[in-house]
């Protein structure tokens, strides 16, 4: 397990600071005339021929993609309708999909487009209208990104099939939990998703045991099942700040498990510390009301071995001070380069 986390790091930190990485395939992309096999809305570069750039150009439809093309760009544009036919030069060969920043609703999306294609392996239909997802048949696919939308659905089984995806983002929603109560059923390599800023109740039901990474900040939980997090083995980063927790929703123990390596509990409601894991290096408890510091949240026991590896520990916008630790928290925290309480 050890070795895999700096890399999963990399990962999972690069994708919760940029909502949209660059999008080109290749760095530097040479715009200029563009390749014989290209609409002539858009460019497609003669040293990148496979992409095809159609951003940025008050686009209203999306253009016929002529064969050839993996890697379609279309965000930043007006675009409220993907007529019939457009794809069907590249059903099965288009990589990338990319339409963040448009104005398309499900009503708008023709039958024969989104629904075959095949090979897809990214799709990113962020900050558009649509009220229930576009997934595409590809059990290839990767990544899904449907944020910023007005999302109230999301029909149990739509991601059966997909094997291979990896991260979904969904913030941003109208989604509740009885709306994705079945979404993720059947997945077995995701490793990352984002809930955030929602209308959840509880965290997500029928997440896969293979998830790194759960984002839940900005819903309206209350609560944690007892027992959810020991069906997550793999999770090492959980957020569920500015939510309604509150020490009766806290089970014993709930999030006392090795795996976790940062929990962000900010901005709910505490009264005290819950119990962790002594393997936990960040935990943000600042903004709640938490009123004492009781060391054996984070130690059982203190000794040479037995010690808590807490690195960052934040208490600011609490009722206690640093005046608050026990004497034995210099032994039980020795780790801790920063504990914040002001």
């Amino acid at each position: 397990m050890l070795p895999l986390r700096v890399p999963i790091l990399a990962m999972l930190v690069t994708l919760s600071l940029c909502q949209y990485y660059d999008y080109d395939y290749q760095p530097n992309p040479v715009m200029g005339p563009s390749s014989p096999n290209c609409n002539q809305e858009c460019d497609c570069p003669f040293n990148f021929p496979s992409a095809m750039y159609c951003d940025s150009r008050k686009l209203k439809f999306v253009p016929i993609v002529p064969t050839g093309i993996k890697y379609l760009y279309l965000q930043n544009n007006l675009i409220e309708e993907i007529k019939a036919g457009v794809f069907d030069n590249v059903t099965d060969t288009l990589r990338w999909l990319i339409l963040d920043n448009n104005q398309i609703t499900n009503a708008k999306i023709a039958k024969g487009t989104i629904d075959k294609l095949s090979g897809l392996e990214k799709l990113f239909i962020s900050f558009n209208n649509l009220t229930e997802p576009a997934i595409p048949p590809s059990k290839s696919l990767e990544e899904l990104r449907i944020m910023n939308n007005k999302l109230s659905k999301f029909p149990s089984g739509l991601l059966t099939d997909k094997e291979n995806l990896t991260s979904i983002h969904l913030q941003h929603n109208d989604l509740t939990s009885e709306a994705i109560s079945g979404a993720f059923k059947g997945l077995k390599k995701l490793l990352s998703l984002d809930v955030s800023h929602n209308k959840l109740k509880k965290l997500p039901a029928g997440v896969p045991s293979s998830l790194v990474m759960l984002y839940a900040d900005y819903n309206v939980i209350e609560s944690i099942g007892a027992g959810y997090l020991n069906k997550l083995p793999l999770l090492q980063y959980l957020r569920v700040s500015h939510n309604k927790l509150v020490d009766s929703g806290i089970p014993a123990g709930v999030f006392n498990v090795t795996s976790l390596l940062e929990l962000d509990l900010s901005f709910n409601k505490l009264q005290s510390i819950p119990e962790i894991n002594e393997q936990l290096e960040q935990l943000y408890l600042q903004a709640n009301e938490i009123n004492k510091f009781d060391l054996s949240s984070f130690c059982k026991h203190v000794g040479p071995l037995n010690y808590s590896r807490l690195k960052h520990l934040r208490l600011d916008g609490n009722n206690v001070t640093h005046s608050s630790m026990p004497a034995d928290a210099v032994n039980c925290l020795r780790q801790a380069s920063d504990i914040m309480f002001e």
